[in-house]
């Protein structure tokens, strides 16, 4: 990355697009770094300080907007984190930002990649991967999570997660099937274009700066309903909260796609699963006392034992194709993740009770 080129960071007044424009002015302090956002999820108004303390430029548009995307000079490389991240979204309302946001708005990326020639890195999800079949990954139950058996009648699924071999037939919520199509039209854009691109299919992220909610921002959330007292339930696979997550710090994120920016004419066209793998896997009621340790704070948790549309038992991510290809796994371990997500809401305090309280 050279001086005079410029990094575009769609979603980038969010919690991981702001991180990543950030981290990415800071380790290339002579690229010019402009966030792209339109601060609709409430608490993004928060980074625009940080961003503008860092050295990043911030533009208020909408990537559903083709005219809002800027005619920026020497435009190398689009980070695309734009996005309606919620996996319920759509269900019991209209689809229609949904759809716009993380499947129009991509196009619009792409064609702006078209016509500057820039590359781009592409924040995709693991929800991806169709909710059947995720449900119907073997597992049993222990005493504190469910864990998968050996023996799998479906392919990409080992004892050590998911990888990308893993099926993707089948149906997977509006929000796991406009970032997939979005996969689709990266794939027709570099054989149609030559356009170069990756993949990152993310599991959980976290850290501070995020601004947790019941469907999105796990950790954040339940971190802050600790520190808050607020109310929080085991909801689903009958309230006794053993699904199972992993969880990635932001900050690793961070060093993955500074890594994959660097490595982009050897990386081209993967797509990779990439989470915080099994050392960084947990259950809600795992989690329940991690949040515990970490805050210092005891607080109930009421049980709903009635799934939602889009909930699924377990994901753990399988990253053996990244390490493989990028030398990377994830560096920062859960407690460090509760730790510094405490730490962060704790110094913000006042302003956060607002949002997260």
């Amino acid at each position: 990355m050279v001086d005079d080129n410029t990094v575009l960071v769609t979603g980038g007044a969010g919690f991981i697009g702001a991180h990543l424009a950030l981290g990415f002015k800071e380790h290339h302090p002579g690229v010019r770094v402009v966030a792209l956002d339109n601060l609709k999820r409430r608490g993004s108004e928060l980074n625009l300080a940080r961003l503008a303390d860092g050295g990043v430029e911030f533009v208020h548009g909408d990537v559903r907007v083709p005219g809002d995307l800027p005619p920026l000079k020497n435009l190398a490389l689009i980070i695309e984190c734009s996005a309606e991240p919620s996996v319920l979204a759509g269900y019991g309302e209209a689809p229609g930002y949904v759809i716009d946001s993380n499947l129009n708005g991509a196009i619009h990326c792409l064609e702006l990649a078209r016509t500057t020639g820039a590359a781009m890195i592409f924040l995709s999800t693991s929800r991806v991967y169709p909710i059947k079949r995720l449900r119907n990954i073997a597992l049993q139950e222990t005493e504190t999570r469910l864990e998968v058996l050996p023996d799998q009648s479906q392919p990409g699924i080992t004892t050590d997660g998911i990888d990308e071999t893993f099926p993707l037939d089948g149906a997977r919520s509006l929000y796991g099937a406009t970032k997939y199509a979005a996969e689709l039209f990266i794939s027709e854009y570099a054989a149609m274009y030559e356009l170069r691109a990756i993949v990152n299919r993310c599991g959980v992220v976290a850290g501070p700066w995020q601004m947790g909610r019941v469907d999105q921002g796990i950790m954040a959330l339940w971190v802050s309903r600790h520190l808050f007292r607020g109310a929080l339930s085991y909801i689903g696979f009958g309230g006794r909260g053993k699904q199972v997550r992993d969880m990635l710090h932001v900050q690793d994120l961070l060093e993955l796609i500074l890594l994959q920016a660097a490595r982009m004419d050897t990386l081209q066209g993967m797509t990779f699963n990439a989470g915080g793998g099994v050392g960084n896997s947990i259950s809600l009621l795992e989690l329940t006392q991690l949040c515990r340790q970490a805050t210092g704070i005891d607080i109930p948790i009421s049980s709903n034992p009635e799934d939602r549309p889009a909930d699924i038992p377990y994901y753990v991510t399988n990253n053996a194709l990244l390490q493989s290809n990028c030398d990377w796994s994830p560096r920062r371990n859960l407690e460090v993740i509760a730790d510094d997500t405490a730490r962060w809401i704790t110094d913000n305090r006042r302003v956060l009770e607002k949002i997260l309280g």
